[in-house]
C-alpha cells in the first residue's frame, strides 16, 4: 500500500508539477499584456463614462429646446406667418429709387 502511494506522488511530481510550472510560466509571459489591458480598460471606460454624461446632456438640452419650440413658438406661427406677409406687401408697394448711370 506504501509503494502505491509513492507512486501517486511520483506521478504528480511528473506530470502535475510542470504543468503548473508552465501555467506559471505562461502567466508570467502574459502579465505585461493583462496589465495594459487593464489600463486601456479603464482609459476607454473612464472616456467612455464622461461621453455619455456630455450626450446626455446634449440629448436634454436638444429636448428643452423642442419643446420650448412647441410650447412657445408654434402658437405663435400664424402670427409670424401674417406678419411675414404684412411686411413683403409693405415692400413691394415702396417706390423704388431711380437708378443714376454713372459713366
Amino acid at each position: 500500500m506504501g509503494a502505491l502511494i509513492f507512486l501517486m506522488f511520483a506521478f504528480g511530481a511528473l506530470v502535475i508539477l510542470p504543468v503548473l510550472l508552465l501555467k506559471a510560466f505562461f502567466a508570467l509571459v502574459f502579465l505585461p499584456f493583462r496589465l495594459v489591458g487593464l489600463v486601456l480598460r479603464i482609459v476607454f471606460g473612464t472616456l467612455g463614462g464622461v461621453m455619455r454624461v456630455g450626450f446626455g446632456i446634449v440629448a436634454m438640452v436638444g429636448a428643452l429646446l423642442a419643446m420650448a419650440f412647441f410650447l412657445v413658438l408654434l402658437p405663435l406661427m400664424p402670427f409670424l406667418v401674417v406678419g411675414g406677409f404684412v411686411w413683403l406687401v409693405t415692400r413691394l408697394a415702396r417706390p423704388r429709387p431711380a437708378v443714376r448711370l454713372i459713366a
